[in-house]
């Protein structure tokens, strides 16, 4: 489940320079995004592995659903605005964001055993 946790807080920190530059009225880079899609994107998929396959149940799955959602949000942001060059919705970007630092406490506490 580190290894998780570890992939995902990467994807947090490139996802907040993102976040950072669409709050200051800039474009954020388009490396920067196609890391953060990768990482988020590879870290939903161990979870989904560790969820549905061995079995990880409690915080692991709240976070699972967090994240998915979260992902839909980061879906609609790069292919509806990034992909066409438009700047992105500041109320999207915090939603999207709220959704994922929520999955990544929620996983992170898990694997601490707080919950």
């Amino acid at each position: 489940m580190w290894l998780i946790i570890a992939i995902f807080a990467v994807a947090a920190v490139v996802g907040l320079t993102m976040a950072i530059a669409v709050f200051q009225g800039n474009f954020p880079p388009v490396p920067s995004a196609i890391l953060h899609g990768v990482l988020a994107a590879t870290g939903l998929v161990l979870l989904l592995v560790a969820v549905f396959m061995k079995g990880a149940a409690g915080p692991a799955l709240w976070a699972l659903g967090f994240f998915l959602v979260a992902a839909l949000g980061g879906f609609g942001l790069a292919l509806g605005f990034h992909a066409r060059k438009k700047p992105l919705p500041k109320g999207l970007v915090a939603g999207h964001a709220v959704l994922a630092v929520i999955g990544f406490l929620l996983l992170l506490a898990g694997g601490l055993k707080l919950i």
